[in-house]
C-alpha cells in the first residue's frame, strides 16, 4: 500500500470501495438480467396473443347462434359489449402504466384474458359469453396501450421498427385469432372447446415470457393521484379532428361487421358454412390492413388518405354487390373482404397520423385518446344498428342500408381530411372528461 494511500481518510476510502462494489453488482445484474431483444419479442408475442384471442369467437357465431338460437340483433349486443368495455378500459386504466410500470399492467391485463378463456369453456351460455367478452374487453384496454408503449421503448433507438411491430402484433394478432380458431373448429372437432383451450394454453405461456422483460418505466415518487384518462380535442383544428373521428370510427365499424356478422352472411346468404373460410376472411381483412400500413410506411398522411378513402369505398360496394348479384358471388365478397381491408388500414393510419400532427405535444396522448373512443364507440354502435335492422329487413337490404351511411360518412370527412393543412393550435385545447 502506498503511503498515499495509508493516509487517505476513511470516509473517502469506504466511498471509493463502495462504488466499486457497486460496479460490480451492477454488471453482475446487467449480464445476469434478460436482454432487451428477448423481452421485445417476449412483449411482442403477448401482445399478439391477447389480441388473436379477441377474434377467436368470429368463425364460431353461426355455430353459436345454431345450438342457442342467437338472433344477429344477440351477437351483435354481445359483440359490443365487448367494445364498450375495451373503451372504458382505455379510459380508466389504459394509462396507468406510466405510473406503475408496464409489466405491472401488461401481466393482470394478459391474466383476464385467461379468466376470459376459463369462462369461455366453463360458462357457454349467453350469460357466460357476455361475461367473458366484458372481461376480455376490459383488459384489452389496456393491453392494446400499454404494449404498444412497452415495445416503443424497448426498442428507443429504431422507433420505426416498433411501431412497425406493434401494428403488426395489433392488427396481425386480431387476424390469426380468426383463422386459428376457424381451422380449430373446421378439423379439430369439438369446435367450441378446443379453440378456447388452445388460446388459453397460448395466454398462460405469453404470460410467463412477459417474466423476460425488462422493465423500462419505474413508478415514479410520489406517485400521482389517479385520474381517468383525459380527451382534449385541438380548438384551432376541430374540424380536422372531428373528421379523422369520422374516419376512424368508420374503419371499426366496418372491422366490426367482418368480426361479428360476415359469418352469419356467408353461412345463410352465400351458403359457406365452412368455419375455416369464416376465419380467413376476417383474417385476410386484418392482414391486408397490416401489410397495407407496412408497405407505406414512408408515404405522406395526405397520401396514405388519398389511396386509402377510395380503396374504402370500392371495398364496401364489392361486399354488397356480392350479397345483391342474382347469384351471391363468394368471390366478389373475398376481394370486397380484400380490398377493405387495404382501404381500412390507409384509412386508420391517415386519421391517427392527422390527429398526432394537429396536437400540441404536451396534449398529444389526449387527443388520441379521443380518436379511439370514436374507434370504439364505431366498432360498437354502428353494428349493433346493423344486427337490430337485420330483425325488421332482410340481409341484403340491411347489408346495402349500413353501406350506404357509411358511404356517406367517408364522404362527408373526406374534404376535412384531404384539405390544407391546419397549423398548430395556438390555444390550448379544452380537455373533456370521456
Amino acid at each position: 500500500m502506498s503511503r498515499a494511500n495509508a493516509f487517505m481518510p476513511l470516509t473517502r476510502r469506504h466511498s471509493s470501495e463502495l462504488k466499486s462494489s457497486i460496479g460490480i453488482l451492477r454488471s453482475f445484474d446487467e449480464q445476469s438480467a434478460p436482454s432487451d431483444g428477448v423481452g421485445f419479442w417476449a412483449v411482442a408475442f403477448a401482445f399478439a396473443t391477447a389480441m388473436a384471442f379477441t377474434t377467436v369467437p368470429t368463425p364460431l357465431w353461426s355455430l353459436l347462434a345454431q345450438r342457442d338460437r342467437f338472433s344477429s340483433l344477440t351477437i351483435t349486443l354481445v359483440f359490443g359489449a365487448y367494445a364498450f368495455a375495451v373503451a372504458l378500459s382505455l379510459f380508466l386504466v389504459g394509462h396507468l402504466s406510466d405510473w406503475q410500470g408496464r409489466r405491472r399492467v401488461l401481466m393482470p391485463a394478459v391474466a383476464l384474458q385467461i379468466v376470459a378463456a376459463v369462462v369461455f369453456l366453463v360458462w357457454p351460455s349467453l350469460p357466460g359469453l357476455v361475461l367473458a367478452r366484458v372481461v376480455s374487453g376490459l383488459g384489452i384496454g389496456a393491453v392494446t396501450a400499454t404494449a404498444t408503449a412497452w415495445l416503443s421503448e424497448l426498442r428507443a433507438t429504431d422507433s420505426r421498427r416498433a411501431q412497425t411491430i406493434a401494428t403488426s402484433a395489433n392488427l396481425g394478432g386480431l387476424g390469426l385469432g380468426a383463422l386459428i380458431s376457424g381451422v380449430l373448429a373446421q378439423w379439430a372437432g369439438d369446435a367450441l372447446v378446443v379453440p378456447f383451450a388452445a388460446f388459453t394454453a397460448a395466454l398462460l405461456l405469453a404470460w410467463l415470457l412477459l417474466l423476460l422483460a425488462p422493465e423500462t418505466r419505474r413508478p415514479p415518487s410520489p406517485r400521482p393521484r389517479y385520474r381517468p384518462q383525459r380527451i382534449s380535442v385541438p380548438a384551432a383544428s376541430r374540424g380536422r379532428f372531428f373528421a379523422s373521428a369520422l374516419a376512424a370510427a368508420i374503419t371499426f365499424a366496418v372491422f366490426g361487421l367482418l368480426t361479428s356478422l360476415a359469418p352469419s352472411f356467408l353461412a345463410e346468404t352465400l351458403h359457406q358454412p365452412s368455419h375455416a373460410l369464416a376465419g380467413a376472411a376476417s383474417f385476410a381483412v386484418f392482414a391486408m390492413a397490416a401489410l397495407t400500413q407496412t408497405l407505406t410506411a414512408s408515404r405522406t398522411t395526405q397520401q396514405s388518405l388519398a389511396a386509402g378513402i377510395p380503396a374504402l369505398l370500392a371495398g364496401i360496394a364489392l361486399l354488397t354487390i356480392a350479397v345483391w348479384l342474382p347469384s351471391p358471388s363468394l368471390g366478389v365478397f373475398l376481394v370486397g373482404d380484400v380490398v377493405v381491408g387495404a382501404g381500412a388500414g390507409l384509412m386508420f393510419k391517415g386519421a391517427l397520423a392527422t390527429v398526432a400532427e394537429i396536437s400540441p405535444k404536451e396534449h398529444r396522448a389526449e387527443a388520441l385518446a379521443g380518436l379511439f373512443l370514436a374507434c370504439y364507440l364505431g366498432l360498437a354502435g354502428p353494428v349493433i344498428g346493423l344486427g337490430a335492422l337485420t330483425q325488421i329487413a332482410s340481409t341484403r337490404v340491411s347489408l346495402l342500408v349500413f353501406s350506404g351511411l357509411l358511404a356517406l360518412g367517408i364522404l362527408a370527412a373526406t374534404p376535412a381530411l384531404l384539405g390544407r393543412r391546419a397549423g398548430r393550435p395556438s390555444s390550448q385545447p379544452q380537455p373533456t372528461s370521456s
